[in-house]
């Protein structure tokens, strides 16, 4: 019984020191992308949500057409500064896409470092990668005002159009 408290101690100091190492060290992954940022820390393009904070759903399809352009419907997002929205995101396209929200300067580092590592695995909160026919959900807090970049940064897939605008403005 006496080493109870001892092993609550030791847990506590160790579960401090993760906590500490996670805000300074970043969360571990190799591509460099959102370096010095834990999952829950906030990035310029804002922060993850919960589904209860989630005020509206906003419907959003990847796919090709016959010219071999790659798009996003919409192609132009807005949203104002402190709302939180789901973004139910498609893939009706013939092969696999991925949306990734952050600046056009980090979109850019990261398509770069997609173009020399196409298979790259992510986890990261502000992306999803959809095969064909697959769904999914990405719940997000926009805090700060500007004009910000969603793309598709597997290779070639920006090129071909894959990209476009989340604006967060007051109205």
């Amino acid at each position: 019984m006496k080493l109870t408290p001892l092993i609550a101690a030791a847990f506590l100091t160790a579960g401090a020191a993760m906590a500490a190492g996670t805000h300074e060290g970043g969360h571990g992954h190799d591509d460099g992308h959102m370096a010095g940022h834990g999952h829950a820390d906030m990035m310029q393009v804002g922060r993850p949500g919960t589904p209860e904070e989630a005020s509206r759903t906003i419907e959003i399809t990847m796919r090709e057409n016959s010219d071999g352009e790659m798009l996003f419907e919409p192609d132009d997002l807005s949203f104002q500064p402190g709302e939180t929205v789901r973004l139910r995101i498609h893939n009706a396209g013939e092969v696999e896409h991925e949306f990734v929200m952050d600046t056009h300067d980090n979109n850019e580092e990261h398509r770069k470092l997609m173009q020399k590592f196409p298979e790259m695995e992510h986890d990261d909160p502000n992306a999803i990668r959809l095969a064909p026919g697959e769904t999914g959900d990405i719940v997000w807090s926009f805090a700060n005002t500007g004009t910000f970049q969603f793309a598709c940064l597997i290779p070639g897939h920006m090129e071909a159009g894959m990209h476009g605008p989340i604006h967060v403005q007051s109205n």
